[in-house]
């Protein structure tokens, strides 16, 4: 089987996918625009083989690089990224290629769309909010007084909280669209809810190999935007109300053989026609593994290697290996060099002692959404992790 992995290096955890790969006996050619030098060597080691380009950008560029290992190689079976950025560059080779493993051209706008997941979401019979495309002043305040301030205006095609706001008045509206940015974008009315998930690894029928679930209480909007504290938790379990909305919409989707992460409100105020405080709510669809370092929050989580499971589901289309050790809560605390703490990071660490995970730095790339310090950790009680989210968060008094 010959994979080729799009931008292997980055995140840097990414090369466990393509070692679990070479471990299965998966031969694995990577296309980055990374110098040779600056891969991991665990990384170096599970590529049989790297193209680097100047720029993944220039679709000309991997073009080549896959006509290469094509020639020399044989036939391409897999094309991958795990990434959102590279989610429509993946399906264009798929579709030049002739790739069946994964979406191709015509098929990734509902992957990427915001607009589109609504309708896959109405098939699933999982409620969303209402929405529409953002044309102009009149039509957005029309649209405000329909559906009550204040309202959320995303990018169509955009992944989490990036470029989104909230437009709480008339005010807010005119000067949003006195600098109405020139990609598409959506008007929807607010939920007030925290976000809760559905993880996993599904196979080639779509049936679900492996899931998990982690909570979101604080706006993600304000994470991004306000730079309020930018934590959350993976689940012991999944909630059956999360799992029945996952597994419903990935029927709807259609997904196969893949990653998938998507994201749901659980109401944390009732809203007509949506539903009753605690109720499940549509939020957007990613079919790629969730961002920062998740995946490996979900195997401290739940004793697991979503790596391998992901590895598995490529070479053989099932799970080949089982996970029964202890399920915890998995909690991530991302904290801003702006900020000054009332202990440092590794303060922190040592006063989680065993229940300690990881503690580093969040590439520069990923830092506006994340925070610049990561602290995870794992615990038996939400208690814990809460006593752990106010440690992270306490600033020094002046």
């Amino acid at each position: 089987m010959n994979f080729v992995f799009i931008s292997p290096n980055f995140p840097e955890a990414y090369r466990w996918f393509c070692v679990r790969l070479r471990e299965n006996g998966v031969n694995v050619l990577g296309v980055g625009d990374a110098p040779y030098d600056f891969l991991h060597p665990d990384l170096k080691w599970a590529l049989t083989e790297y193209y680097r380009v100047d720029s993944l950008e220039d679709y000309d560029q991997p073009l080549r690089a896959l006509g290469h290992f094509t020639g020399r190689y044989g036939k391409i079976d897999w094309v991958e990224s795990n990434n959102e950025y590279w989610l429509e560059l993946d399906a264009r080779l798929r579709t030049d290629f002739n790739i069946t493993t994964g979406p191709k051209a015509h098929e990734i706008g509902k992957y990427k769309s915001k607009l589109a997941m609504k309708e896959y979401y109405k098939k699933a019979g999982v409620p969303c909010a209402r929405c529409a495309p953002v044309t102009d002043l009149e039509a957005g305040l029309a649209f405000a007084r329909e559906a009550g301030w204040p309202v959320v205006v995303k990018p169509d095609n955009g992944v989490g909280a990036v470029a989104t706001w909230k437009l709480e008045n008339e005010g807010d509206m005119e000067r949003f669209f006195k600098a109405l940015p020139e990609t598409p974008y959506l008007m929807e009315e607010y939920i007030s809810g925290s976000v809760t998930t559905y993880d996993g690894i599904c196979d080639s029928k779509g049936e679900v190999l492996f899931a998990a679930s982690h909570v979101t209480r604080n706006s993600i909007m304000d994470m991004v935007n306000k730079h309020v504290p930018t934590y959350y938790y993976v689940d012991k379990e999944v909630p059956p109300d999360v799992e029945a909305a996952g597994k419903a919409t990935l029927k709807a989707f259609g997904a196969a053989s893949r990653f998938f992460h998507l994201e749901f409100f659980r109401l944390t105020r009732a809203k007509a026609g949506l539903g009753e405080v605690g109720d499940i709510v549509a939020l957007e669809v990613n079919m790629r593994p969730a961002g920062g370092f998740t995946p490996d929050m979900l195997n401290f989580s739940q004793s697991a290697d979503v790596y391998r499971i992901w590895a598995d589901m490529v070479a053989f289309d099932q799970q080949r290996h089982t996970y029964n050790g202890p399920h915890r809560y998995c909690v991530y605390a991302g904290r801003r060099d702006e900020n000054r703490y009332d202990i440092s990071l590794g303060e922190l660490e040592a006063r989680c002692g065993n229940r300690a995970r990881l503690f580093t730095r969040m590439p520069d790339a990923l830092a506006g959404t994340m925070g610049n310090q990561v602290a995870i950790a794992c615990f038996d009680c939400l208690e814990d992790v809460e006593d752990f989210v106010q440690a992270a968060f306490r600033l020094r008094e002046e």
